[in-house]
């Protein structure tokens, strides 16, 4: 059984010594009307009943004067009044107790009050739908590219006349524009190298179980350095480098680049 707090059980007893000494002067009075004076039922009750019985008899209402009404036009010391004989309030619980059953169980025993998080979804339909959403985006995205943005075929390589400026395609431009600061060694090897190395043992030594991106910070930084530094030198050599492989200024030389 649920321990009731000792906060409640005293308010509990000073409300049955309360009604005990009001319904004191009244007890020889109910005695007189009512015989059986071990019953459970409550003065206002049967006070209504009386007025009734009287009412149909064609006899005058009782006078409402006395200690027991009193007492009985209280409900709360009504229900709190003890027996006459057990001492244990009437309509009172087992043991006694009148107090409410919210009142003493917890209210985690009930309801849960907080669902716990959930980080795992099913692959089917969450994630395949909106992977296919994604795919879709995509494609209507390439769609209307092709549409607005003039991309023919070139004319055949001629081995006797290199274009000027000579460009890359735009995802080894980062390694073209490194050969024009570095040693092709540093450029070629050595930069590249170290930076996959760092993003291969980023989960060795990033060892966070979570999932969540605010708990990731450094796999997070480390990525993010990598791709700025890496697109910083695709755009400059895209559209930064004019011919000679000089650096110039796209708005006022124009753009030496081709799709």
């Amino acid at each position: 059984m649920t321990e009731i707090p000792e906060h409640l059980l005293k308010r509990a007893q000073a409300a049955r010594d309360k009604a005990a000494a009001e319904a004191a002067p009244a007890e020889p009075a109910a005695a007189a009307d009512a015989p059986a004076s071990d019953s459970r039922i409550p003065a206002h009750l049967l006070e209504r009943s009386r007025a009734a019985k009287a009412k149909t008899e064609g006899g005058a209402e009782p006078a409402s004067g006395g200690g027991g009404l009193a007492v009985a036009e209280k409900v709360a010391a009504v229900v709190a009044a003890p027996a006459a004989g057990g001492g244990i309030p009437v309509g009172a619980g087992p043991g006694g107790h009148t107090q409410r059953l919210l009142t003493v169980v917890k209210s985690g025993s009930i309801q849960e009050v907080k669902a716990a998080p959930v980080d795992k979804v099913h692959t089917w339909p969450h994630l395949l739908a909106a992977e296919f959403v994604a795919a879709l985006a995509c494609t209507a995205f390439v769609f209307v590219f092709s549409v607005f943005v003039n991309a023919p075929l070139l004319q055949y390589a001629n081995i006797n006349k290199t274009p000027n400026p000579s460009k890359a395609p735009w995802y080894f431009l980062g390694l073209q524009e490194l050969l024009t600061m570095f040693h092709p060694m540093i450029a070629g090897v050595t930069i590249p190298g170290v930076g996959l190395i760092l993003l291969i043992l980023s989960p060795y030594i990033d060892k966070n179980p979570s999932n969540k991106p605010e708990d990731r910070k450094f796999a997070t930084s480390l990525m993010t350095i990598f791709l700025m530094f890496w697109a910083v030198l695709v755009i400059i050599g895209s559209f930064f480098r004019g011919p000679g492989f000089n650096f110039t200024l796209p708005w006022r030389d124009g753009i030496f680049f081709e799709l």
